[in-house]
């Protein structure tokens, strides 16, 4: 590995993003960034120029100051050739484009984006082969997979997603009705934005990783389990043909992952990631999801088994939904109805294709809208 690694972070303003600044600020021997991308968030943005001073910058708002630097479309920084790695943490379908367009460039990809594989999985792991891209997953959880499964010939027999359970794991049925968008954001482990921290408390977040974990690791739906985990330590488990299972352990903390993703096949020392102090911790529970508290887990493990287009109608009837819940439009529980509806008036387009999953996300966003106004 050459260092410095050069990498283009797209949504460099959101939490991902951030953490993965953080990252870079440890290792500024070992990572440039040369390329900064964010949406609306102007004034953010305009401090990581400053600071990391990237060769290219890109943004969705008005009255940016580049100074020095390029503006350049998502698509072609993705692209760039003196870009080594590439970062999507652009949340939602939007980090679809530049992620396919780094598969093709055969660009390093440390994915952030659960939408670009749930939606387009297929299409976008087969442009990766072809062109020799690398997928780094970031996600905690598989990126515990990830390590679970380095230097190991044989497929795995099972899969197994730790979820901390959220923050109202412990609220009564009669309580969720009436949840209140301070109280879903709450999370008791993990820092993260908005929309994921909300996926989080309805478990869609984790039905999306099953989704993923099926398309990263070819694994049989019925092969990957689901326990509820609320310490946040062990982040995934990985059993094998012997009955013997790995597991990677470790405080809740992105940063590791994210470091991993760049590090890879090496790992950095970074003081400023927390151990694991297990006498502290004392103990490690595990228990099964509720998948009557909590619908959208099994909404978004039904989707991916039908397949098709479901699980773009799925990530994008379920984003709307969010949306609308952080906007108080709608209330917590309402979140997991509007997306059965939608995937239940959802009719399959006959090949999943790009343009049948572009039409398929339009619409579900729009049918949730309209499920909405006639609420």
């Amino acid at each position: 590995m050459t260092f410095p690694i050069r990498i283009a972070l797209l949504g460099s303003t959101g939490s991902i993003g951030q953490q993965t600044l953080d990252v870079a600020r440890r290792h500024p021997d070992k990572i440039s960034v040369v390329g900064l991308a964010a949406g609306e968030n102007v004034g953010r943005l305009q401090q990581q120029i400053a600071e990391f001073k990237p060769r290219f910058v890109s943004c969705l708002g008005k009255n940016l100051v580049c100074g020095d630097s390029v503006c350049l479309p998502l698509e072609q920084m993705a692209t760039h050739p003196d870009v080594d790695i590439v970062v999507v943490a652009v949340p939602g379908g939007a980090g679809l484009a530049p992620a396919l367009s780094a598969a093709r460039a055969g660009k390093i990809i440390a994915l952030a984006n659960k939408e670009c594989l749930v939606a387009a999985g297929e299409i976008l792991l087969a442009e990766a082969k072809s062109h020799g891209a690398q997928i780094r997953p970031v996600d905690s959880e598989h990126s515990s997979i990830w390590q679970c499964l380095v230097g190991e010939p044989d497929k795995p027999q099972r899969l197994i997603l730790t979820a901390s359970g959220g923050p109202l794991r412990e609220y009564p049925a009669e309580r969720l009705a009436t949840v209140t968008l301070e109280q879903a954001l709450a999370h008791p482990s993990w820092k993260m934005g908005r929309k994921v921290t909300i996926d989080s408390a309805t478990l869609m977040n984790k039905g999306l990783e099953v989704i993923e974990a099926h398309r990263l690791y070819g694994i049989d739906y019925d092969q990957i389990e689901v326990v509820i985990h609320p310490q946040s330590i062990v982040h995934s488990m990985v059993e094998f043909a012997d009955g013997a299972v790995k597991a990677q352990l470790s405080p809740p903390d992105m940063r590791l992952p994210i470091q991993y993703a760049m590090s890879y096949p090496e790992r950095w020392d970074n003081a400023d990631l927390p151990r694991a102090d297990f006498v502290k911790i004392g103990r490690l529970d595990f228990s099964a999801p509720d998948f009557e508290l909590f619908p959208c887990l099994k909404l978004a493990i039904d989707a991916g088994k039908k397949g098709g287009t479901f699980p773009a109608v799925l990530s994008s009837a379920d984003e709307e939904a969010v949306n609308q819940f952080l906007d108080r439009k709608i209330r917590f529980g309402d979140i997991a109805k509007l997306v059965a509806q939608a995937l239940d008036e959802h009719i399959p387009a006959a090949e999943v294709t790009l343009d049948n999953i572009a039409a398929a996300e339009s619409w579900a966003r729009q049918r949730v809208t309209d499920l909405v106004r006639s609420l």
